[in-house]
């Protein structure tokens, strides 16, 4: 089959967890054999860049700001998919689905599928505008395509009761590939192997890296973080510059805290593995590639206890109280100085990722959707 993929920023991934997802998604279907396409943004992937991974890149302008970035690049993605002999037209997010129904309206016969990754309206860098079009976008993901795909159970159960449809439920996976132990990108950030905590996505408020600073900090100046572990924070903003000020300030003065950029490959698998715990304290969720990798790396987890995260974790991390950043703190003291239970409970979180999150068998539950929509087409 020949299947498109539109609404992701564009691959190879540099950040993000729909790109992570398209990239691997892609990968995996283009060894199936199929002829996979992946429309990508200027601003985001080199134009230079034609083929990956046995992937062909469409490259598309887009106009580079806030809030009309992803919309129009869609647009300009989806109208070239109306000329294209594609059988499959898959939308990414429940943002650029806001454009599904031109496929579905102009190019019947082609396969439609939306994945829903996340009730992006949630999070808090928009505006009242743009909550009310994704609020709409996932009306359309939900409602528009032939079918649906949640990543998640909850995800899956919300769609299903809120829009009555029957959505396949198809998690997200993590790739875990092998460790150098590479001592010199440690030391790039002076830091040693299970000596320091670790935190990895966007820098963006739901993602709740400001209740992690205030509580690592709060252990520190009051001297309960005994063994003087270090604080990575790992990632970016994307228009979000406000906020990573923000807490690139409250960082200020304490050397502890290390702010790394994005990072890919063997810098983030050395990162990942040698970690000695993993913190996710986001307010809102859609099913984090970043949680599942550092599980599948075997590093403990430290998670807030909004549903997203706890239902992937279940009794085999450990959770503090959403919003909270005392919570947070006695926590993180807890685990820092008595970590009791922690290695038992990592390594049956490392054999759950091995069992349940694998891209290939994603890929596969994938192409059974495409195949049984084109059955019912038929």
């Amino acid at each position: 089959m020949k299947i498109a993929f539109i609404g992701q920023k564009g691959i190879p991934a540099r950040f993000g967890g729909v790109e992570r997802h398209v990239e691997e998604l892609a990968v995996e279907l283009a060894k199936r054999g199929h002829e996979v396409f992946v429309y990508a943004r200027n601003n985001y992937t080199d134009k230079s860049i034609k083929e990956y991974k046995g992937i062909k890149i469409i490259n598309l302008p887009s106009i580079p700001t806030k809030h009309l970035d992803a919309i129009s690049h869609t647009f300009l993605a989806t109208i070239h998919a109306l000329f294209q002999k594609y059988d499959v037209v898959h939308f990414q997010a429940i943002g650029p689905s806001l454009m599904s129904w031109i496929i579905k309206l102009f190019k019947r016969r082609s396969i439609l599928i939306a994945t829903f990754h996340c009730q992006d309206y949630f999070h808090k860098k928009w505006g009242w505008f743009a909550r009310k079009a994704l609020y709409l976008g996932e009306y359309m993901a939900c409602k528009i395509p032939d079918k649906t795909i949640a990543v998640s159970d909850i995800l899956g159960e919300y769609s299903r009761k809120k829009y009555n449809i029957d959505p396949a439920v198809i998690y997200n996976g993590a790739r875990i590939e092998g460790v150098t132990n590479n001592s010199e990108i440690l030391g790039r950030w002076n830091l040693k192997s299970k000596k320091y905590i670790v935190f990895v996505g966007r820098l963006i408020r739901h993602k709740g890296i400001h209740y992690l600073i205030e509580a690592f900090k709060k252990i520190s100046e009051e001297e309960r973080n005994s063994k003087k572990f270090k604080l990575v924070i790992v990632g970016d903003g994307f228009h979000t510059d406000d906020y990573v000020k923000q807490v690139k300030k409250m960082a200020q003065g304490d050397d502890n805290i290390i702010f790394t950029g994005n990072l890919e490959g063997d810098e983030l698998r050395e990162i990942f593995s040698n970690a000695y715990l993993f913190v996710q304290p986001s307010e809102n969720e859609g099913l984090s590639i970043a949680l599942l990798e550092a599980m599948g790396y075997g590093v403990p987890v430290l998670v807030s206890d909004i549903e997203e995260n706890t239902s992937v974790v279940k009794d085999m991390g450990f959770t503090f109280k959403s919003k909270n950043a005392e919570s947070l703190s006695v926590e993180l003291e807890g685990l820092l100085n008595d970590g009791k239970d922690i290695d038992a409970k990592a390594e049956r979180a490392k054999k759950e990722v091995e069992s349940k999150y694998d891209w290939a068998n994603i890929a596969e539950k994938t192409e059974d959707v495409y195949r049984e929509v084109l059955e019912s087409k038929k």
